[in-house]
């Protein structure tokens, strides 16, 4: 395409949307050829949409015409993300820039991906809460940048990264179609889309609206300096302060040489004999954050600390932080431009690949300092570049940095953290991933962007090097496939297989499929009822216990057919735990990824997605995929691994997976109120769930059956309706004291009596509630937005009959209800889903009489035909684990 082309072309669109519209001034461009990294290109016009209807025609215009689209924030990228490197068209969503609702009994927000970043934080602190995903770009990258990248920040380590707090999302698609992923409505029955989104730099899509969860602000924070001799030393400070079952907010640190930078440029008063410098900070009660600092500073006396010091003010706390910020600005006094590198590695093995980073910058001639984030293991070294127009000295730099990248990989660390790949890093890609790995990526692209105009070019590496590369290892490597006994039987149990390793199911997997032969998944067969029978069964009974176990890295990776209790003995005995419940013993941590089965716990710890850190996963056709890594920032590609949560065993087969842990909690406490009424439950519930810091449960019940499964709490029930308000707190014992007195005080103010326990806790309540069901009665999962609750209740109509109970934080209701006759079930069900379709919501069956013949799921996702596609290339065209899922 010629310039006059494109400048013609431009013409056409500047005519549709508008002449403000649509830029397309040589000198005016000048501004979008770069972002914030070292890579520039020449866009052909740039174009400021200002609703989802004026990118769909902007997308619509540019797939009749074939010309590239690159989705802009505000350009702070550092990895080229938003750089037009083909050229094209550069979309400036700068002006969709609202905040389109705060809900602030639901905490969460629909917001425009122009918004920016601290302008939302700000607005929603005004109310009592904070958006934790904090960049230091904050005051100018925008909302759709940071989910772009996946962004991070100092707060990491406890609160995590933006998908953490990403709940669903409006994109426009390479045809111009609409598509919304996830929602408010949580977990609904569908592959998770939205984790595919996140993080993949607009190469998928252009995200116009997100759906957001927000946090209550701590009302309390302190924070602390401390000086060590060696990075070594800070390093096994870290280590023995998470050992003692403390999280806090942030864990920054600096190396002497950074130190001495920055104390001669802004003098922040830095102690400029030491070797590192820890930066930390608490928050929680006002009752909480001073035993914590009083515990951490005798902790850091226990690892050679040489000096502390504890801000008395919030101008004490500034001028900390001053220090911390003004690492930017004191390399730009030494030299006119840094390069600032992006890895991440396992938080035990910062010291040895900082000395590691130290002698390849070293060897290769160049100046250096060091900030990174202590607390997760993300290095960033500034090096110094004498001069920017050197072009050769860019490249020299630029592969410095490549060598500093593939030593983090050499860890279990990952090539970025949170800057992403964009062009800086796509040939990167393949130091941590093979070309499985890259053609399942590919596979990704190519669903959701068949015509390649979505950012082209950036992330992955050219598909003709990854086809050729996949083709050169299969090839090379094919594996023997072992014969299947086989029988003529057609009244025989089908053949059970049960691989002892990820290339063993592999291998058996495509035999069966070879064969013709659907196959079942089996894990602990806690949810085999609802399912038909298939030719073949493949069980993860021997892909089974602990593969790496890190308890100073919060990591575990463990077989997939592990069982979680038997996961949570061994963690106990270093004081660990994974976030996770279940109803049943048997479960495995391959069933619970698998199903998605989120326990109320989620509103403390984070859903099963944000937990998931890595995964091996046999494929239907032989390959075997190693995505993700075992740290909690890792931006690099695709995050195909989360996608398997909640796909039910359609998309490969979970092998390994690698969790994040937490800390035991030091106390965990449980109120038991009884207020006289569901509606006073729904009411006063929904206020203590929008105030909670610190609570893994906020549940309310109607207990219809007599409620004998509840004989261990302290209440006595009898065969009347009962209603139960369940608040559990947990977590360090100031900040469990301190919410609960709250709890305990609005209760009193709301006439409802209450008893205080120390067992059992709301996702105690809520398996024991599930496991309680019985063969004549319907079990059904409602959805709907948190702050919909009590419309859901007036709508759907219960009868005295029916058991329910309401998970307030995440919006959904557990329905328990006798169906003795197959009618009665369709009956309830239809009622139920007419209620939650009206909110957006949905129904799905968990449990049903076996002589009902119900429609488990009920619900049309959006992108039905993209996850259909997915299964068909992955999931063997539907023999994997067939009638398990919607798709």
């Amino acid at each position: 395409m010629t310039a006059a082309d494109a400048q013609a072309m431009l013409a056409d669109l500047s005519a549709r949307l508008g002449p403000d519209r649509v830029v397309v001034d040589p000198a005016q461009l000048i501004t979008y050829e770069v972002d914030g990294s070292f890579d520039r290109g020449h866009p052909d016009g740039v174009v400021f949409p200002r609703s989802v209807d004026d990118v769909v025609q902007v997308v619509r215009w540019a797939a009749e015409h074939r010309m590239p689209l690159i989705a802009r924030g505000s350009g702070t990228g550092l990895a080229g993300g938003a750089v037009p490197e083909l050229g094209g068209l550069v979309v400036q969503l700068g002006l969709m820039n609202r905040v389109l609702e705060l809900d602030l009994v639901g905490r969460s927000a629909v917001v425009e991906a122009g918004v920016v970043n601290l302008i939302f934080d700000n607005q929603v602190r005004r109310h009592g809460f904070f958006f934790p995903p904090d960049p230091s770009s904050q005051r100018t990258a925008t909302i759709g940048g940071n989910i772009g990248t996946n962004a991070g920040g100092p707060h990491c380590f406890k609160y995590g990264v933006t998908s953490n707090y990403v709940t669903g999302l409006e994109v426009v698609l390479s045809d111009g179609r609409i598509i919304h992923t996830g929602g408010r409505a949580l977990d609904i029955p569908a592959y998770d889309l939205t984790a595919l989104f996140v993080g993949s730099e607009g190469t998928l899509g252009i995200i116009t609206r997100a759906d957001l969860r927000v946090l209550r602000d701590p009302p309390a924070v302190r924070t602390m300096l401390a000086a060590f001799d060696s990075v070594e030393h800070a390093g096994e400070a870290v280590s023995a302060i998470i050992a003692r079952g403390l999280v806090p907010a942030t864990m920054e640190m600096m190396d002497a040489s950074i130190v001495r930078i920055v104390e001669e440029y802004a003098h922040p008063g830095l102690p400029l004999d030491a070797g590192a410098v820890l930066i930390i900070e608490v928050d929680g009660y006002p009752e909480s954050v001073g035993p914590q600092i009083a515990e951490i500073e005798a902790t850091l006396r226990e690892c050679n600390v040489r000096e502390m010091r504890i801000a008395q003010s919030a101008a004490e706390r500034d001028r900390i932080w001053f220090a911390r910020k003004s690492a930017a600005g004191a390399m730009a006094r030494l030299a006119p431009a840094y390069y600032l590198v992006d890895g991440t590695v396992p938080r035990s093995k910062l010291a040895e690949t900082l000395a590691t980073v130290n002698r390849i910058i070293e060897a290769d001639g160049f100046r250096t300092g060091h900030v990174f984030h202590a607390g997760d293991g993300n290095l960033h070294p500034l090096i110094l570049i004498d001069d920017p127009s050197d072009r050769a000295l860019i490249a020299r730099i630029l592969e410095t940095g490549r060598k500093i990248l593939a030593a983090c990989v050499a860890v279990g660390g990952s090539i970025t953290g949170e800057h992403g790949v964009g062009i800086e890093k796509r040939a990167f890609m393949s130091l941590m991933y093979g070309s499985a790995e890259l053609a399942l990526m590919w596979d990704v692209k190519e669903i959701f962007d068949p015509t390649g105009i979505m950012n082209p070019g950036k992330v992955l590496p050219p598909r003709e090097e990854v086809v050729a590369a996949h083709r050169e290892h299969a090839i090379g490597a094919a594996p023997a496939i072992r014969p299947l006994a086989t029988t003529e039987d057609a009244d025989a149990a089908p053949p059970v297989a049960a691989p002892e390793s990820p290339e063993d199911a592999a291998e058996t997997l495509r035999a069966f499929i070879d064969a013709g032969k659907s196959v079942r998944i089996r894990g602990g067969g806690t949810k085999s009822a609802l399912l038909p029978p298939a030719d073949a069964v493949l069980s993860t009974e021997c892909l089974s216990g602990i593969r790496a176990l890190a308890p100073e890295d919060l990591y575990v990776t463990v077989g997939a057919g592990m069982r979680l209790e038997d996961l949570q003995s061994v963690l106990r005995e270093h004081r660990m735990w994974a976030p996770l419940a279940s109803p049943w013993s048997a479960a495995t941590i391959g069933g619970i990824i698998a199903s998605n089965a989120n326990a109320p716990l989620r509103m403390r710890y984070g859903s099963i997605r944000d937990i998931l850190l890595a995964a091996t996963i046999a494929l239907p056709d032989g390959r075997v995929a190693r995505i993700g890594r075992p740290v909690v920032k890792n931006v690099a590609g695709y995050d195909l691994h989360r996608v398997h949560v909640g796909a039910h065993g359609t998309l490969g087969l979970l092998c390994d997976v690698t969790l994040k842990l937490a800390p035991l909690p030091r106390a965990r406490v449980t109120v038991i109120a009884m207020p006289r009424r569901i509606a006073q439950a729904l009411d006063i519930g929904a206020t203590l769930a929008q105030q909670s810091l610190i609570a893994s449960a906020v549940l309310a019940l109607e207990i219809a059956d007599g409620g004998g499964w509840l004989s261990a709490l302290p209440v006595t029930l009898d065969r009347r309706p009962t209603t139960l308000l369940a608040y559990t707190a947990e977590g360090l014992a100031e900040d469990v004291m301190a919410e609960l007195a709250a709890v305990r005080a609005a209760l009193r103010g709301a006439g409802i009596p209450a008893v205080q326990i120390s067992a059992p806790s709301g996702s105690d309540l809520w398996g024991a509630f599930i496991s309680a069901v019985q063969p004549d009665e319907l079990l059904v999962r409602v959805g709907v937005a948190p702050k919909d609750i009590r419309a859901f209740m007036q709508r759907a109509g219960f009868g005295g009959k029916e058991s329910y109970l309401t998970d307030l934080a995440a919006g959904q209701v557990y329905v328990r209800a006798p169906a003795p006759h197959p009618d009665d079930a369709t009956r309830i069900l239809d009622r139920l889903r007419t209620a939650a379709r009206a909110l957006n919501g949905y129904a799905i069956v968990l449990a049903a009489p076996a002589r009902a013949r119900l429609d488990r799921w009920g619900y049309t996702p959006d992108a039905l035909d993209r996850m259909q596609e997915m299964r068909r290339r992955w999931g063997a065209g539907g023999l994997l684990n067939p009638g398990a899922f919607i798709v």
